[in-house]
């Protein structure tokens, strides 16, 4: 399936647009190299500006719809019965790459039982695990390795891999539910 843009789609400075399954005129959404659960997605305005507080009224109007939009259509294909909908606006708070971004995570009641339960997610987020920016300047350098997280399960994904999941979730986002 061809991209949904034929102009370059940016992540703060990282070319992301055979990544982007859903593009509205303001916002995309785009799948995660490195995602801590799987169907983890992350929305974006299309402007890159660092802080949520740099978005225009519109702006956040159309991320947050989107973010609704993508989180259920998620949650069905991942058979999720909740969503972490999580935002870490500024470098302080945790945020990687210093362009808006929201992570869209399916969850299940046992999920996470290994790690320690359904909060485990935060430290997940906060750390190394969730560092989008860290795994993304990582492959554009060309490494074929990711430093060691703590769960070493988690394996980068090919970018044929991340083409083929965006694809499907392009087809789920045209899809007209009842």
């Amino acid at each position: 399936m061809p991209p949904l843009s034929s102009k370059p789609i940016q992540f703060g400075t990282f070319l992301v647009t055979s990544q982007v399954f859903h593009l509205t005129p303001l916002s995309f959404a785009f799948v995660n190299l490195k995602p801590i659960l799987p169907g983890h997605v992350l929305v974006s305005p299309r402007r890159v500006v660092p802080r949520l507080s740099d978005l225009s009224h519109d702006e956040v109007a159309d991320l947050f719809l989107t973010v609704q939009r993508v989180g259920r259509m998620i949650e069905r294909v991942y058979k999720a019965s909740s969503l972490n909908v999580a935002m870490q606006d500024g470098a302080d708070a945790g945020q990687s790459v210093p362009h808006v971004h929201t992570h869209i995570i399916p969850r299940r009641a046992t999920d996470l039982d290994d790690r320690g339960g359904s909060d485990a997610i935060y430290g997940m987020l906060d750390g190394e695990e969730g560092d989008v920016g860290d795994h993304l300047r990582e492959r554009d350098k060309g490494r074929p390795q990711f430093p060691k997280v703590d769960d070493n399960t988690r394996q980068p994904r090919s970018e044929q891999e991340m083409v083929e999941e965006a694809d499907m979730l392009k087809r789920e986002m045209e899809t007209p539910r009842l």
